[in-house]
Formats: structure tokens, C-alpha cells, sequence
């Protein structure tokens, strides 16, 4: 019975370290201090390589938003994929229509090497030349309450009723495809650059759908562009290729192109009939109407504008032009074609008689 207190074992979980340092020689307090920090030291181990894994792969404690708005972290993902957002935003106001004025967002992914996807946000107003440089032929329209559209290169949406006419939310990726995401994400931006500048009768919302890609065909010269009727007499020297392509849809911008790629051939034919105010700061001006086009007047380079159903509408001509010929033009009485337009087009969208 003599021995019950002093010389039994150590017990429970101290006991036990206790005992296996001492089996291992850390007999004093410093050395057992040094074995325990070593040994969390390996135990954390797993703890922080999962932690720079999650920092690198995913935007743990990165930006909700980007470009003061613009777009939220989970629009960005679903376009560009998941990984940890930058932005850069040197020079950038969403109250701003100064040229240029863009921000840049990347999604970064990957342990070691990082690759990044980026997407540029660009606050862009209508220039001189009109809506018409809106035009492709190749877009996709927006239909719903939001006008805009998207190209392989570009998605843009107009800022909401109420906001400064000619103003645009424009959206720039490298990553092809991915159209309705695109498209969402030119709204997001639009509401947001009205939410910036303290502007707009409500929210745009999504586009509910976009119009299919117009297909290169083999024009009808008695119907040009699918416009009943509009029939313009053209140069029997213009020999080359000449297919055209045509939107699916009217709104916002229409638009046909007759002839080779417009980028770089200079011989295409370009129309357009911009069927949104909202795109253009160009209007009407009083008293300056040409006589010989009816209710249309000219308000920029191969723009005209004309009243339909009680809102502007402009109708766009440019191109067409050859230094190879000896009459210059794809069409070469100009004249004509530019009223055979403005009937055919009008009838086309339901406007009254502009001639």
C-alpha cells in the first residue's frame, strides 16, 4: 500500500506525450518546447497548402464587383470560368464619356502557372457618324425591354429611357461564344452606369432572347436585302463576289451588307435603319429638311432621319465605293437608291410614307 501517490504513471493524453518525450530524450521544459512547436509546425502543413490552393484557384477574399459595379463576381465566373478576380480601373468613371474610358477585369486561375481571362468594360457615346456604325449583319438582337446587341467581337446595350441618349454599355472578351452570357452581362453593365449616374426610369432587364446570326446568301436584286421591291439598278462592270448578309431582326439596328467582308473590301454595300432613339444623340432639326427626300433629312455622314409611328428612325447608306471602276459606285445613281431605301425600308417597318 505504500507507493499510491508519487510514483504512479502519469495519465490521459499529457500524460502519454509526456512520457513518450521523455522516452526520447527532451527531458527539459526548453526541449520539450521545441519538439511541440515542430510538431505543429508539420500539422499545419496540410492546413495552409489548402489554403493557397483555395486563394489561387478561387476568389476567396477577392472583389463582390468590379468596375465600380459593372459586374458582380458571379456574372464575371460565368462567363470567363471560376478563379480569383482583378481589376484594373486606372482612369475609369462609370459617370464618364470621355474616349477611352474602360476598365478591365481578369479571372486568374492555377496553382503555380496562372493563366487569366479578361473581359473590358468600355462606357462608349454615339459619335457624329450616327447609329449606323452600330450595324453588323452578323448580330444577334436583343428582344425585350433592353436594345442591344452582340457580335463575336462585342456585346453592347443602350442605357435605360431617361438616361443620356447615345450612351452605351459596351462588353469585349477574347472568349468566343458565350452569346446570352455576354448579352447579360452589357444589361448588367448598362444598369449599372445608370445606377452611377443617377439616372433611368428602372432597370433594364435581361434580354429574353436573342435573334439567330443572319446566313450569307445570294442577294435577289428585285428585293435587295429581303425589302420587298427595293430593286436599285446596279453597275453591270461590278463583276466581283457580292453576297449579302441581313439581321433577323429590326430592332434596334438592322442591318445588310451587299458585297465582300466590309473590313476589308470597300466595295461593299452597307444599310442600316436604327429603330431605337435610344442609340444616337442625332435628331431632327427644324427647317433643314430635303426637299427631294420627303420627311427625311440628312443629320450625318449617310444618315438620314425621318418620323415613324412618332419617334425618330434613321436610315443609314455608306459604302459601295471602288476607285477600279470607272463609275464609282456598286449602284451608281445614288440618288435613286437612297429614295428606293427610304420606301422600302419605311414600308418594311411599318412607317408612314416618308416620300
Amino acid at each position: 500500500m505504500g507507493n499510491e501517490g508519487g510514483d504512479r504513471a502519469p495519465k490521459g493524453l499529457t500524460g502519454r506525450v509526456d512520457t513518450a518525450l521523455d522516452r526520447r530524450g527532451f527531458t527539459t521544459r526548453k526541449l520539450r518546447l521545441r519538439a511541440t512547436a515542430v510538431v505543429l509546425a508539420i500539422s499545419l502543413v496540410p492546413v495552409g497548402a489548402a489554403w493557397f490552393a483555395a486563394y489561387r484557384l478561387t476568389n476567396l477574399g477577392g472583389p463582390d464587383s468590379v468596375c465600380d459595379g459593372a459586374a458582380t463576381a458571379d456574372q464575371l465566373h460565368e462567363l470567363l470560368g471560376s478563379g480569383r478576380i482583378s481589376e484594373a480601373t486606372r482612369g475609369y468613371s462609370a459617370t464618364s464619356n470621355s474616349t477611352g474610358n474602360s476598365c478591365t477585369a481578369t479571372v486568374s486561375s492555377g496553382v503555380f502557372e496562372k493563366s487569366g481571362k479578361t473581359v473590358r468594360f468600355t462606357v462608349v457615346r454615339d459619335s457624329d457618324y450616327g447609329p449606323g456604325e452600330l450595324a453588323a449583319p452578323d448580330a444577334r438582337l436583343f428582344s425585350g425591354g433592353s436594345a442591344g446587341s452582340v457580335t463575336p467581337g462585342a456585346a453592347w446595350a443602350v442605357l435605360p429611357e431617361g438616361c443620356e441618349k447615345g450612351v452605351r454599355a459596351e462588353v469585349r472578351t477574347g472568349e468566343a461564344g458565350h452569346d446570352e452570357t455576354r448579352a447579360r452581362l452589357a444589361v448588367a453593365f448598362a444598369n449599372g452606369l445608370a445606377k452611377a449616374r443617377g439616372c433611368g426610369n428602372g432597370a433594364l432587364p435581361a434580354p429574353m432572347n436573342l435573334s439567330e446570326k443572319g446566313a450569307e446568301t445570294n442577294p435577289d436584286w428585285a428585293n435587295l436585302c429581303g425589302l420587298p421591291g427595293f430593286a436599285p439598278v446596279k453597275n453591270p462592270d461590278a463583276q466581283w463576289r457580292m453576297p449579302q448578309q441581313v439581321t433577323t431582326a429590326t430592332a434596334p439596328v438592322w442591318s445588310c451588307t451587299v458585297g465582300g467582308d466590309p473590313r476589308h473590301d470597300s466595295r461593299v454595300q452597307e444599310f442600316a435603319i436604327t429603330t431605337e432613339p435610344r442609340t444616337t444623340a442625332l435628331a431632327q432639326k427644324d427647317g433643314k429638311r430635303t426637299s427631294d427626300l420627303g420627311r427625311a433629312q440628312w443629320v450625318a455622314g449617310g444618315t438620314l432621319v425621318t418620323t415613324c409611328q412618332g419617334k425618330d428612325v434613321f436610315f443609314t447608306i455608306t459604302g459601295g465605293i471602288t476607285e477600279g471602276l470607272e463609275k464609282p459606285f456598286l449602284f451608281p445613281d445614288q440618288k435613286d437608291l437612297v429614295r428606293q431605301f427610304l420606301t422600302a425600308g419605311g414600308k418594311a417597318i411599318g412607317c408612314e410614307p416618308i416620300l
